[in-house]
């Protein structure tokens, strides 16, 4: 990628974190406070995410080998390229706006354009994919643990069917592509609709060849589709230890079943506020609902935001540094 392309990306990194910064909402000594609460959790809690993104970049690298023994991309360049993409998808509203055009310019030197636009919008719907899958898995667990009155029955009703229809659409994705239809969906929207067309019209036969190579992973590499779904799968679980670990911060009457339900409820929110940037308290205030749903005080909720807000921002400035590190490559001639 070309340095002053990387420089933008870089802006938009460096504009999340004096917007995280900006956004606390209490005194800096009252949150220095709350950070020595957290001992040796806090390390625990920020550590933990070099494994979740450990999974995470497993999966991708799967999806990029495609069945194959070697690839072009060292794997140390993935999990490079997974830290700083999600670091620049807290940057931008709506989600996946940054990190993954950013993924795709770096990695097109290795395996080229279209390998890795296919590759990118593979990783990105397994991502996607896996939220519908742990939500959907929550809800047994739920089932399991806890009394359904009606209304949370009607909730869990439809957070049930929304998953299921999800998931449908995804395997249908899955199996015929989903880049030519979704340039076609957006040609719909107003304001980048004339965008949409133009850009269809122009890479028609790249869009087609990115649709046949999505398709081909499931047809095809079944195997590789599984264990990429599977590693994402098991990223969200082992990411409901971040709140197991807060949460003993403050009691030790707490289950990592809960935490599981407090996290898929929590994510469930957070989503629904997708157009904010870096879900600027809705994280905290599901948090707090769900916390409060399970009979755990609001007040530990809300910490568990805080601390969570805190791990973001480490993470965020790790991945933007990383966006100026291990960019000599000898991979700059087109594959």
């Amino acid at each position: 990628m070309k340095s002053k392309y990387r420089n933008i990306f870089l802006l938009f990194g460096l504009a999340a974190i004096v917007t995280m910064l900006c956004s606390f909402d209490m005194e800096y000594d009252e949150l220095l406070a709350n950070l020595r609460r957290a001992g040796i959790w806090l390390p625990a809690v920020v550590g933990l995410w070099i494994l979740i993104y450990l999974l995470n970049s497993f999966s991708w690298y799967l999806i990029i080998r495609d069945g194959k023994k070697g690839t072009p991309v060292p794997f140390w360049k993935v999990y490079k390229l997974t830290v700083s993409g999600f670091a620049l998808n807290y940057a931008t509203p709506v989600g996946l706006m940054g990190g993954e055009p950013y993924r795709i310019m770096e990695l097109t030197p290795y395996v080229g354009a279209s390998k890795a636009t296919s590759s990118v919008i593979l990783y990105v719907m397994m991502h996607i994919f896996s939220h519908f899958c742990f939500w959907f898995f929550s809800i047994f667990l739920y089932l399991a643990l806890r009394p359904v009155d009606v209304a949370m029955g009607s909730m869990l009703g439809v957070v049930g069917a929304v998953s299921l229809l999800a998931i449908y659409f995804f395997m249908k994705g899955y199996k015929n592509g989903m880049a030519v239809r979704t340039l076609r969906l957006l040609q719909y929207v107003p304001f980048i609709k004339g965008w949409a067309k133009r850009f269809s019209e122009s890479k028609r036969e790249s869009l087609e060849r990115v649709d046949s190579q999505i398709a081909e992973l499931h047809k095809q590499r079944k195997s590789t589709f599984y264990a990429s779904l599977s590693l994402e799968f098991v990223a969200r679980i082992v990411g409901c230890l971040e709140v197991y670990f807060i949460l003993n911060i403050l009691t030790t009457d707490v289950s990592f079943s809960s935490c599981i339900l407090i996290m898929a409820f929590t994510s469930l929110f957070a989503n629904m506020f997708f157009f904010s940037p870096m879900q600027l308290g809705a994280r905290e205030g599901g948090f707090a609902l769900a916390a409060g749903g399970l009979a755990i005080p609001g007040a530990f909720g809300v910490y568990t935001g805080l601390i969570t807000r805190v791990r973001e921002l480490i993470w965020i400035v790790i991945g933007v540094l990383l966006m100026k590190v291990g960019n000599s490559t000898s991979a700059n001639k087109m594959k």
